[in-house]
């Protein structure tokens, strides 16, 4: 298992805490240094069975910045919104963990979490 995180992310901290206190094996991934590759994204996002819109923090300044809020929200615009996730990993939104059984959720609740452990 592989958690994304951000330390500076309260949701990120908590997710830890939970998945420390369980005893859960799991490797951490600072996304905002270790940034994913555009296929990373795409794969997290098979694993989702979300859209890069659906995992795109759009209140941050780099969202407001591309005016993502006017981007279209259909297939042909997926890679322009991964692209972008890319460019600018801030707009990920976390923390996101990696299941072992090939899943992945957004963890940013207890119940999300133990979701994840339960895979």
């Amino acid at each position: 298992m592989e958690i994304w995180i951000n330390p500076a992310c309260s949701k990120c901290r908590s997710a830890i805490s939970l998945l420390d206190a369980e005893g859960a094996q799991y490797t951490v991934r600072r996304y905002l240094e270790d940034v994913p590759a555009e296929d990373e994204i795409r794969e997290v996002l098979g694993r989702l069975g979300l859209e890069p819109w659906d995992i795109t923090r759009t209140q941050e300044a780099a969202a407001k910045e591309l005016e993502l809020k006017d981007w279209p929200r259909d297939a042909g615009a997926r890679d322009r919104w991964i692209a972008a996730l890319a460019a600018h990993p801030k707009l990920i939104q976390r923390p996101i963990i990696t299941a072992d059984d090939g899943t992945a959720v957004v963890a940013r609740t207890e119940d999300a979490v133990r979701d994840a452990l339960s895979r």
